[in-house]
């Protein structure tokens, strides 16, 4: 076996996604104004189309 065969698994600890930060509140409702923003968008595509 060559040596790129054997190697060790990665370490789950550094295979992790970043993670969302919204440490501040300003960023928080950014974030939940986005979310509501997209689900406004949907409801009225489906009344009015």
């Amino acid at each position: 076996m060559s040596n790129s065969e054997r190697q060790d698994p990665y370490p789950a600890r550094k295979a992790r996604q970043g993670e969302i930060v919204l440490r501040s509140r300003r960023r928080r409702v950014i974030f939940a104004s986005g979310l509501a923003g997209i689900v406004v968008l949907v409801l009225a595509f489906a009344l009015f189309a």
